[in-house]
């Protein structure tokens, strides 16, 4: 399986061995735009692998902090009572580039960079870039993608 997602039109495809589309999802990718360095809260481009699988099991609007479940599930409440977080929730998957000096070491580093496909609140607008450099994806989507893809499926990342 590969996956492919494509930040001009905000969709991620999931792909059989032979190339055949399975899935299609809305997304939203980084408000910055496309880009690789470090601090720059953009998309990371090029090839990538899925490093973890972070969530399983975990109940749906699960909150995640630093990859760890804070034991929150996400309502409406919790995000007026929170609006500066960046809400991390139900599942990640987490990448890591594999192209040294584009995408992978140094500044360039999407690992390091902890830059992710996670679920967030279904208040948040997807179609449309808004994220800090990550992919979020509606949660169901999320967890039906989650049980498809082992860790180590390549991702390409296109602008």
């Amino acid at each position: 399986m590969k996956i492919n997602i494509h930040i001009a039109t905000q969709q991620l495809e999931l792909l059989d061995d032979a190339g055949k589309l399975l899935r299609r999802y809305s997304i939203s990718t980084a408000a910055n735009g496309a880009g690789e360095v470090c601090g720059s809260y953009c998309t990371p481009r090029g090839k990538h692998v899925i490093r973890a699988k972070i969530g399983a099991g975990q109940p749906e609007n699960t909150v995640f902090v630093r990859r760890r479940p804070t034991g929150e599930i996400y309502t409406p409440e919790l995000g007026a009572q929170f609006p500066e977080r960046d809400w991390i929730l139900t599942r990640i998957l987490w990448l890591s580039g594999c192209e040294p000096g584009f995408n992978r070491m140094g500044e360039n580093d999407t690992m390091r960079r902890y830059i992710y496909i996670h679920g967030t609140p279904d208040s948040v607008q997807l179609g449309a870039p808004g994220s800090h450099g990550c992919i979020r994806m509606r949660n169901a989507d999320l967890i039906e993608l989650f049980d498809l893809v082992p860790a180590g499926t390549v991702v390409e990342i296109i602008a």
